[in-house]
């Protein structure tokens, strides 16, 4: 299944033929260029390797540069895999967002913006407490464990911590337009994390439910 890794850049809208507004996200995706190509053979399983956005050599390592030297590509920022799904492909392949049609639903995967330490209520949704009579247990937690026994606190509990920074994938997203001549993707609706956050970005799964 083709992946096409890029950039938010943020939300406008468009207008489509009969007027009707359509809230879209700007994302400027690839090109990306096919960096190995992995089979069982050699590797225990079938992958395509793809690098997107140029990087500086010197800001890599030598087993990372020796890896890109070997495939003769520039050194890229990025790397991903994807299935072939039995497709062919070929080391330095580039593979642009005119490989998308319009009209497609896409399924897309990024990391959600950070809250940072939060409590109960905003990152669980919990009820507050009495806000009259003195109380003293307005956005508290609450108590954690039983009594005597078990005596301890069981894991898993809905507990304040960190909120957010998670890999988010939205599904059967509509590809409104492309821009092949910018390198940018219009999709329908919003996509998960801040602008200019890593997106990753496949056809949708044939019979999955949005």
């Amino acid at each position: 299944m083709k992946t096409l890794l890029g950039k938010k850049i943020g939300m406008t809208q468009i207008f489509a033929e009969d007027g009707t507004v359509i809230p879209v996200t700007v994302v400027e995706a690839g090109p990306e260029t096919v960096v190995q190509i992995k089979t069982v053979e050699t590797d225990g399983y079938d992958a395509v390797q793809v690098g997107y956005e140029d990087q500086k050599p010197q800001r890599v390592n030598k087993p990372v540069s020796g890896h890109f030297a070997k495939a003769g590509v520039e050194v890229k920022k990025h790397l991903a895999e994807f299935k072939p799904e039995g497709e062919t492909y070929e080391v330095g392949q580039v593979i642009t967002v005119a490989d998308f049609e319009e009209g497609m639903k896409l399924d897309v995967t990024g990391t959600s913006k950070g809250k940072g330490t939060q409590g109960n209520i905003k990152r669980h949704g919990h009820r507050r407490g009495p806000m009259t009579h003195g109380s003293k247990h307005k956005r508290l937690a609450g108590a954690l464990a039983a009594g005597t026994y078990p005596s301890r606190v069981f894991k898993g509990n809905a507990a304040p911590g960190r909120m957010g920074r998670d890999t988010v994938t939205v599904q059967n997203v509509v590809l409104v337009k492309t821009l092949a001549d910018r390198n940018i993707m219009l999709i329908k609706g919003a996509i998960p994390g801040k602008k200019g956050g890593l997106l990753k970005i496949r056809p949708a799964v044939k019979g999955q439910d949005k």
